[in-house]
């Protein structure tokens, strides 16, 4: 059981199994803000008062004014009552940070956590998550099981992509309580009276404009470089440097690394708490360095392990600079006293604009903390070739003669102090409906079993009738809903029939439970898959291609993967003595890998041919995944291999999506063996990276503070974090051999260059059996050495004939592993031991092999 910590509100939480009142509701939790010295604002105490007495509520107050603390109330009273409520927001890096954040306030063990790329404690009665999970479940589920749903940073609802999962839970739980949150609404009138006609229940608007802490605002014609270093001068440190690139905000921090920030002493603080922190990839000696001088780095780019270590950083006041991406400005709570935009433009996904109201105020409503500073300070700079200019003007005018320089011809739109001072001034425009219709959308409503028309189908005819768009754009989505219908029937993922004299819609029964279309080209990838040779032994790796080839492309690796392949091309060129223009030619052919490209391309043609709603939408081969997993690299490698240290969260990324499409939208009836040893191993290699999200719950959920030091990083790893008990893994006989032939294949994957020392960390000492180091490694393979010259690698050479797995007693089984050789056939066999209940007292990632022999 964990232990309540001093002045968390868990504290005053009623004893189970009362009835308490509203009132004494209010006044337990009023007493919990007492203990932690806090005093209500007038907005905070309307709105928590609004929510007491089971109103809606959208509270729109400015950055910094405690909205949180309002959410933390609803989630008091829902506890008190023994009922389920749900925290959402757009960006993961939020959600890990409220997800701690609750643990603290209510106790790890009545806190869960599901974002997609990591689930913790999903039974928790506070769950914290993004809006697609909630929507998702909203439809699945009915929204049963939720009582109230906060959505924070509700803004989002107007986003162009993902607004639909904003609006999802409002038309379809209405029985729900909904505390609806962001610093830049505009208006409401038809959400609000949509919520209000739903639930049959009033909705309070609280709204307010004065913040705690006030913001002054300075535009200045100054360089870069030297605006950070007079802010820190000024005192005006903590600075949050926006950038509008992943690139941009590596390559600021990277220049401000000449420039002194900290002092000696600050340094020897910074160094003292980084003390027993692992920067164990790539990227990571380049992250520490920056860290030391005092300058954090923010984005979607670096794994969130190092997210999250700056923002423990920045929140002891360790950091002079945050240099991020413009996702920062989505309350992550990062005390920064100062805002810097270099620029007030930015690319939309289109073209390059002028920032949005609603954006700029979003991002400088960050400036200035409660309990931080008095005021904050929004600055921007003049366009650079602007300053260069008034420099260079300032010198003419002693004579000189100077070339003014010109703007930039791209990625640029001009901006000057009015510009700044209209976005000041302005109102956040409108939010505006993004509902939209899509496969996964159905087969989540047809996946709760409802017969047909009262739900499933007629139940997505009554969301779309709900939606908060005009009677036309209705129209048009009943169109489309009855084209994706038909659609999902011809691809068999949906059977219509007769039961009791009533029409059934079903999906497939053999579908596994999670299965999602929640990609827009997820049919074609089952319909796609459906042509591939099940007898082939490439069959796992096409199927994976399939995969791939749905995901958006993570144009830096491809770009890196094609700038290998021109450096390896030239270095060959160039020893066949190729002339320079023969060698520039040839360069013009290179693609990078497409596995099938031609045979997907012709699939998808006729798909389109078949399914018009497909629009502009395209398939895009590629092979990242597939790489990976032919020469069994792993991850540090590739990212080294590749030059992606700047980018290592943009891989992770990817290889984490790659793998809940295999996992949840490939049925399961089409995976064999060797696709489920793909999913283990890719699976294993993002959990590797950055799982240390369940050892820091666990802290909490123990009662122990986390050491400040640690690097108290969020998981982006595996879908379904490990068990902690690797006894359980012999519950799922399917997923145990395929870890099993995992580990046999990395203990391989060393022996074959003899990395004997490599090859030791893949073993597990067992009582009974040989004890091995280096030296014996090496002697029981060097008959097999000299016998066949080098050991077959391939994917053929892993698949899973070539693996036996068979019970040998209680929780213990052996695995022999054939050795495959280049040259010929080979007798040679790896022999091993596989014990649970050993492995039961070691680390649930811990090699579950004990090598027993190595022989012909």
């Amino acid at each position: 059981m964990a232990r309540t910590q001093p002045h968390t509100l868990a504290a005053f939480l009623p004893p189970p199994g009362g009835r308490p009142t509203a009132d004494d509701l209010l006044g337990r939790f009023l007493e919990g803000v007492a203990a932690r010295d806090l005093t209500l604002y007038p907005a905070q105490e309307e709105a928590i008062l609004e929510l007491f007495e089971g109103h809606h509520v959208v509270l729109g107050t400015p950055t910094g004014s405690g909205k949180s603390l309002v959410a933390e109330a609803l989630h008091f009273k829902a506890l008190a009552e023994g009922k389920t409520s749900y925290y959402t927001c757009p960006i993961k890096a939020l959600v890990n940070e409220k997800f701690f954040a609750l643990c603290e306030a209510f106790g790890a063990e009545r806190v869960g956590m599901m974002t997609g790329d990591a689930t913790v404690n999903r039974t928790a009665p506070v769950i914290c998550c993004t809006a697609e999970i909630l929507a998702s479940f909203a439809l699945r589920e009915e929204g049963g099981g939720v009582d109230y749903v906060i959505m924070d940073e509700f803004h989002y609802y107007a986003d162009r992509d993902r607004g639909v999962a904003w609006q999802i839970p409002l038309i379809s739980m209405p029985h729900a309580t909904f505390l609806l949150m962001s610093a830049t609404l505009g208006p409401l009138d038809k959400i609000v009276a949509s919520l209000e006609g739903l639930s049959r229940r009033p909705v309070a608007q609280v709204r307010g404009l004065e913040r705690p802490v006030p913001l002054d605002f300075e535009y200045r014609e100054s360089f870069l470089h030297e605006a950070i270093a007079s802010l820190t001068e000024q005192g005006m440190a903590p600075v949050y440097l926006v950038n509008f690139t992943q690139r941009a905000a590596a390559e600021q921090a990277q220049a401000l690394t000449s420039v002194n920030l900290c002092s000696k002493a600050e340094k020897e603080a910074i160094a003292e708490l980084l003390v027993g922190t692992k920067f164990d990839t790539p990227y990571g000696k380049e992250i520490q360095r920056y860290l030391r001088a005092g300058i954090g780095v923010h984005h979607a780019g670096i794994l969130p392990k190092y997210r999250r270590l700056t923002e423990r950083l920045a929140q002891r006041g360790l950091l002079k600079v945050v240099s991020g991406t413009d996702t920062l400005g989505m309350g992550i709570n990062i005390p920064i006293r100062t805002v810097l935009f270099s620029q007030l433009c930015k690319f939309d996904g289109e073209k390059t604009t002028l920032l949005k109201t609603r954006d700029f105020q979003q991002i400088a409503g960050r400036a200035g903390r409660k309990g931080f500073d008095d005021r904050g300070l929004v600055v921007a700079l003049a366009p650079e070739h602007v300053v260069t200019n008034l420099r260079l003007q300032a010198k003419a005018a002693g004579g000189r003669k100077v070339h003014l320089q010109k703007p930039p011809e791209r990625g640029y739109v001009a901006w000057d102090r009015a510009v700044f001072e209209r976005l000041q001034a302005g109102a956040p425009e409108r939010l505006e409906s993004r509902f939209h219709i899509d496969h996964g959308m159905l087969m989540d409503l047809l996946g709760t079993g409802e017969l047909w028309p009262r739900g499933g189908y007629g139940r997505l005819v009554e969301l779309i009738r709900r939606s908060h768009d005009t009677p036309g754009q209705q129209r048009r989505h009943l169109a489309r809903a009855a084209q994706i219908l038909r659609s999902l029937r011809r691809a068999g993922l949906v059977e219509l029939g007769r039961e009791g004299g009533r029409a059934v819609l079903r999906v497939q029964e053999d579908l596994q439970w999670d299965f999602s279309l929640f990609h827009t080209l997820s049919l074609f990838l089952v319909e796609a898959a459906g042509t591939l040779d099940r007898e082939s032994e490439t069959y796992a790796l096409d199927l994976l291609t399939l995969v791939e080839a749905i995901l958006e492309t993570p144009d830096v690796v491809i770009y890196r993967q094609l700038d290998l392949l021109k450096g390896q091309l030239i270095a060959r060129l160039k020893a066949e003595g190729v002339e320079y223009e023969e060698r520039m030619a040839a360069l013009e052919q290179l693609e990078p890998p497409r596995p099938n490209a031609e045979v997907i391309f012709g699939l998808f043609a006729a798909f389109a041919e078949k399914h018009p709603w497909i629009g502009r939408e395209q398939v895009r081969p590629k092979s990242i995944a597939r790489d990976l997993v032919e020469r069994l690299v792993d991850f540090n490698g590739y990212v080294v291999e590749l030059g992606l240290q700047r980018s290592e969260g943009v891989l992770l990324r990817y290889l984490s999506d790659v793998v809940r499409v295999l996992a949840r939208t490939v049925p399961e009836g089409m995976r064999d063996e060797a696709t489920d040893d793909l999913l283990v191993y890719l699976r294993d290699t993002v959990s590797r990276i950055d799982s240390s999200l369940l050892d820091e719950w666990e802290q909490l959920r123990d009662g122990v503070t986390a050491a400040p030091a640690a690097a108290a990083a969020v998981a982006a790893g595996a879908p379904e974090l490990a068990p902690d008990d690797p006894r359980r893994l012999a519950a799922d006989p399917r997923g145990f051999a395929a870890r099993v032939r995992n580990e046999l294949h990395r203990l391989l994957k060393a022996l074959g260059p003899k990395d004997y020392e490599a090859a030791l960390g893949c073993l597990s000492p067992l009582e009974g059996e040989p004890e091995w180091d280096a030296a014996s490694l090496a002697a029981a393979l060097e008959p097999f050495f000299a016998e066949h010259g080098a050991l077959d690698l391939r994917p053929v050479a892993r698949l899973p004939h070539n693996t036996q797995l068979r019970p040998v007693g209680p929780l213990r089984w052996e695995a022999v592993q054939r050795l495959c050789a280049l040259d010929d056939e080979s007798d040679w066999l790896l022999e091993a031991v596989v014990d649970l209940t050993a492995a039961a007292a070691r680390p649930a990632d811990a090699p579950l092999l004990a090598l027993r022999r190595i022989g012909g």
